[in-house]
């Protein structure tokens, strides 16, 4: 007899409930059955007879004696018994397959990328307005012979009066400039990488010392992510369309993924799919590894290829 089979883990479950309540209902109808004789003895239905057998003579009620159905409930014990052994033996759990395509995240064509973008400076403050250039009017000269000298000599006899200086009007002249405003404060802008000494990391893999290894762990762990979440649009796969998407984002500071965005598209949804696979790393993947230039962390970009493949029938 040949028992080679596998059980699934959800099977095996429910058949553990199954003989769980087979074996509840058997007791339940034993006990009913032994109380049923109990009542019927008492009520004087059952008479004491005598058997052949020395051993159930010895029984002062063999009607309801428990003892008699030894043999039935130690049969009963042993295919449960072995019912759970065949069952408990060929528990198999499945893993769970993901096909990754090789060289995932290889880019065998040339694409172009625009170059990171970074904070703009603020602008120049405005220029100072011009001065205000009054007009002198000239200066009438008076000629010589249109001079008349006067005798200013006195004596001791000249009478002097005091003679109060002239009043002279003040001429209202046009405020002054205002200053110019100070210079602003040098903002400091973050600049964005495209290759740093050490890149960003996906998550899950910083215990380990080697930094090739780690790095093989890192990108091993996120093609199985990518790979796990993403589905081949519908649209994709009616009219043959397979190829490789790029997404390109910015993996901050703080490890998280900001501005991702699709840099080349195949078409039929498949651009807006693996976007939506990038977008999920944040909410169930964790935080990334940041980059560090110098031992600083700093703002890297990513160009990560996103390959849809058909299978061959």
């Amino acid at each position: 007899m040949n028992l080679d089979f596998t059980v699934s883990t959800s099977f095996f479950f429910y058949g553990m409930i199954g003989i769980f309540f087979f074996l509840a209902g058997f007791i339940y109808l034993g006990k009913r059955y032994f109380k049923r004789l109990s009542e019927a003895h008492l009520a004087g239905e059952v008479t004491k007879r005598k058997y052949a057998s020395p051993i159930i003579g010895r029984n002062k009620y063999p009607d309801v004696n428990v003892f008699r159905a030894s043999t039935t409930y130690l049969k009963m014990g042993l295919l449960v018994a072995l019912l759970m052994t065949v069952l408990a033996m060929n528990v198999t759990t499945f893993e769970e397959k993901i096909d990754i395509p090789e060289d995932a995240l290889v880019l065998t064509e040339e694409f172009e990328i625009e170059p990171p973008r970074t904070s703009e400076p603020p602008p120049p403050p405005p220029p100072p307005p011009p001065p205000v250039i009054e007009e002198v009017p000239n200066e009438e000269f008076i000629e010589e012979d249109e001079v008349a000298f006067l005798d200013q000599s006195i004596d001791e006899n000249t009478e002097v009066a005091y003679v109060p200086p002239p009043v002279v009007e003040k001429k209202e002249t046009a405020p002054p400039p205002p200053p110019p405003p100070p210079p602003p404060d040098e903002v400091e802008i973050e600049e964005i990488f495209k290759v740093v000494e050490e890149m960003p990391r996906f998550p899950g893999c910083d215990n380990l010392g080697d930094k090739i290894a780690t790095k093989k762990c890192a990108d091993q762990k996120m093609l199985t992510f990518i790979y796990k979440h993403i589905s081949y649009p519908p649209i994709a796969r009616e009219n043959g369309v397979d190829g490789t998407v790029v997404i390109q984002f910015v993996v901050n500071t703080k490890g998280e993924i900001k501005n991702a965005r699709i840099v080349r598209d195949i078409g039929a949804q498949c651009g807006a799919e693996a976007l939506r696979v990038v977008n999920l790393m944040n909410e169930k993947a964790g935080l990334w590894t940041p980059g560090k230039q110098r031992g600083k962390n700093v703002k890297v970009q990513f160009n990560l290829p996103v390959k849809f493949k058909l299978e061959s029938v």
